[in-house]
């Protein structure tokens, strides 16, 4: 999914406070690795590796990319 899905699901049209909280969050089974932006674009400031460990998390689901920094949107995004 991407911020701006889940800030639609949340009726809110704020994406960027889905990304604050996201980062913020402390709870290793929260699958946030799955968020990413409008374009599919990988996290720079994703926990632990940035962008390098939610590409290794999300290819061990099977997603594909495009380039090295984003998810091809047209095979995975959720509609």
């Amino acid at each position: 999914m991407t911020y701006g899905q889940i800030a639609e699901k949340l009726s809110t049209k704020d994406a960027r406070r889905v990304g604050h909280a996201l980062h913020a969050n402390k709870d290793a089974t929260t699958p946030c690795h799955r968020v990413v932006n409008r374009e599919g674009r990988l996290a720079n400031s994703f926990a632990f590796d940035g962008a390098g460990e939610q590409r290794r998390r999300l290819e061990a689901e099977g997603v594909t990319f495009k380039d090295r920094l984003h998810v091809d949107l047209s095979r995975h995004l959720l509609k």
